[in-house]
């Protein structure tokens, strides 16, 4: 006898999570709650600040948003610490956005890091994401991966970044976060 499909879909998963009160995300059919610590807001606040200072500079361009619903494919919907998108029209501020950032961010939480590295690295990679950056705070390392083109089929590049250097973008031009910032905590 087949064991029926425990996963939930996207559709079931914005009706069960208006319920919860924590932030949630759903990772291959699985509703996961995530309540984040002091190190993971403080690293998530710096990188929206700069990205906001950035974008809202005379060489900046898009948007920027702390977490929004990412419906990435039926069975997983994510929330990306922060997110940004190249095209301001993509983003209807009273509406869900819908497709994929061109850059999304995952701060290293310790109830998700492993999805963070794993699934949900690979469900981005597959449904297109351009890039990702995540940011693992007990390391004090970024690893990047982006698409050396927007044709490639994968992620092709990959960087990891020490806290004495910078994050840097070719979707943003003139862009330095200087990881220093993100990682020193006194």
């Amino acid at each position: 006898m087949a064991m029926p499909d425990a996963r939930i879909t996207a559709e079931d998963y914005f009706d069960a999570a208006a319920g919860i009160r924590e932030p949630t995300q759903l990772i291959d059919g699985v509703i996961v709650v995530n309540q984040p610590r002091y190190r993971h807001q403080r690293a998530v606040g710096l990188i929206y600040a700069h990205l906001l200072a950035w974008t809202t500079s005379p060489d900046g361009i898009g948007v920027v948003s702390l977490p929004l619903d990412v419906v990435v494919d039926r069975y997983n919907v994510y929330a990306p610490d922060v997110l940004w998108v190249a095209d301001h029209d993509r983003i209807d501020p009273d509406e869900m956005f819908e497709g994929q950032p061109d850059i999304a961010v995952e701060v290293r939480s310790p109830s998700t890091w492993h999805y963070d590295i794993g699934v949900k690295k690979r469900r981005y990679e597959q449904h297109g994401l351009p890039e990702l950056w995540l940011v693992d705070t007990a390391a004090s390392v970024v690893l990047v991966f982006r698409r050396s083109s927007p044709a490639a089929p994968e992620f092709d590049v990959e960087v990891e970044l020490a806290s004495d250097q910078a994050v840097t973008s070719p979707l943003l031009p003139g862009f330095a976060l200087p990881l220093v910032e993100i990682f020193d905590d006194e």
